[in-house]
């Protein structure tokens, strides 16, 4: 049987976290970087045990008035401090409820800089893999995210985006640009249902594109998230495909 993850990034004040955690099978928790806080964490890992969901954290940059959402400058020492204080966080608060991390995936610009430079994500990565080496990282296929992480040796899951456009090179089209978030219902259930089926996304300008991904990230903070990620869940169901958190792939020799 076919099967695809879904997972969200929660943890980030949309009031709907319980809520997706009834549908997706991996949960992406902000650490306190873009999003989140302590009493939030211990919530999410609370209820992603108790329903057998698969716990990641979702670091960022430690800028919360924009989101994590913008590129910062700054002395990568200084940038590994952060992400490495938001992993002791939520790792503390996971090893405390008693449901581990299996993953780390990043956040927002942090995200997108690492799907697009390589010595930059080979640096991230291997910070994640120093503190703990038997972590996956959940990346961005075809990105220089999956590049590093082959590099580095890190476990790997591969990700794809429901309601997000590519750009015919394989990365998100940028959130200034018009058409960066597809709205429209149908076309994310077909978008998905392809990935599953076919392994195949679409750019924007029509490129279809192979893909490997098998995690499908439902993103929490648009309008509609919840009924949407049931609808996707439905599509997907009614076509014989599992919902089910894959192992990652693990390092090559």
């Amino acid at each position: 049987m076919i099967s695809i993850d879904l997972n969200a990034d929660l943890g980030e004040g949309t009031g709907h976290d319980d809520d997706l955690l009834e549908i997706v099978s991996s949960a992406s928790i902000a650490c306190g970087g873009h999003a989140g806080d302590a009493p939030t964490i211990r919530h999410i890992l609370k209820v992603c045990r108790a329903r057998n969901v698969r716990a990641g954290a979702h670091p960022g940059y430690a800028d919360p008035k924009r989101f994590g959402r913008f590129r910062l400058v700054m002395p990568l020492d200084k940038l590994l401090s952060q992400i490495r204080e938001q992993l002791f966080l939520v790792r503390f608060i996971a090893d405390e409820v008693g449901h581990p991390l299996s993953y780390v995936k990043l956040h927002g610009a942090l995200a997108n800089q690492t799907a697009e430079e390589l010595a930059f994500a080979v640096g991230i990565f291997a910070t994640i893999q120093a503190m703990a080496p038997k972590m996956a990282v959940l990346a961005l296929d075809n990105s220089q995210q999956v590049r590093a992480a082959n590099a580095v040796g890190t476990p790997l899951i591969r990700e794809a985006y429901a309601d997000r456009a590519y750009t015919a090179d394989g990365l998100l089209v940028p959130r200034s640009q018009e058409g960066a978030v597809i709205h429209d219902v149908d076309a994310v259930i077909a978008r998905c249902l392809r990935l599953a089926k076919a392994g195949e996304l679409v750019a924007i300008d029509g490129t279809v594109m192979a893909s490997a991904a098998r995690s499908i990230c439902l993103h929490g903070d648009t309008p509609g998230a919840v009924e949407l990620a049931r609808e996707v869940r439905d599509a997907l169901e009614g076509e014989g495909i599992a919902i089910a958190a894959n192992a990652p792939e693990l390092p090559k020799d």
